[in-house]
């Protein structure tokens, strides 16, 4: 192969020169045919890496990925599989890491969120400018603030008070010897634990619903962007 066939691309600093493969570099590179440097589809994919865009996209996947499966999949198998102090031994670990995640990734969409761009270059904010910006109000804003509040509540306030909750159910059943699920008479004491239980666990499958909407009202305005 010519030596005019090839150019050294350099990893780490994107704006440095190019150098033959024979010459002596300390960058981290790699060694690619020079007709792929300059195809306008390898520029594209090397550029894309330093914008939010991709990243933004991913979060929203994971998103919208992680609360379908879990709501309208995972949780109910498990359900219908597990004995019930097996499934609420698993639920118990998995809700703080599933809530964290839908508190989380709003926070990663706000600061990923790409400016609107055009043929003539870019035509709007990006990041948390991008996100209040008035026009956005409404498609990118609330959306957004609806996620991460309705994950953030039941991170914060209903997830923990409905372990504590469970605690206490459990720590009364001992007592009772009897299970807060086995059918009634209950004590007085069981019957106010498993009514407040079901408070809790209706609020936070509002909380979560709630979420699961605002995500998919989201993922239509990312869509419009692809008009």
């Amino acid at each position: 192969m010519m030596r005019g066939d090839w150019r050294l691309i350099g990893l780490l600093s994107p704006t440095s020169s190019l150098e033959p493969p024979w010459h002596d570099s300390s960058e981290v590179s790699l060694l690619l045919p020079y007709h792929l440097y300059t195809c306008p589809t390898v520029k594209m994919s090397f550029s894309s890496l330093f914008s939010p865009g991709p990243y933004h996209i991913i979060s929203y996947g994971t998103l919208l990925g992680t609360t379908s499966f879990h709501s309208f999949v995972g949780s109910i198998i498990a359900f219908q599989v597990l004995p019930r102090p097996q499934f609420s031994a698993l639920m118990t670990k998995i809700f703080p890491v599933y809530f964290s995640i839908q508190t989380a990734i709003p926070v990663v969409l706000a600061l990923t969120y790409p400016g609107a761009t055009s043929a003539f270059g870019s035509t709007g904010a990006a990041g948390i400018a991008g996100v209040l910006d008035p026009d956005n109000r409404w498609s990118v804003l609330a959306p957004i603030s609806a996620i991460f509040f309705t994950g953030l509540a039941n991170l914060a306030v209903i997830g923990p008070s409905t372990t504590q909750c469970m605690k206490e159910r459990k720590h009364q059943e001992t007592k009772d010897g009897k299970k807060s699920y086995d059918a009634p008479p209950h004590s007085q004491e069981m019957t106010a634990l498993n009514k407040r239980f079901s408070q809790l666990h209706g609020i936070s499958s509002l909380l979560n619903l709630g979420n699961f909407i605002a995500t998919i009202v989201y993922g239509f305005t990312l869509a419009s962007r692809l008009d």
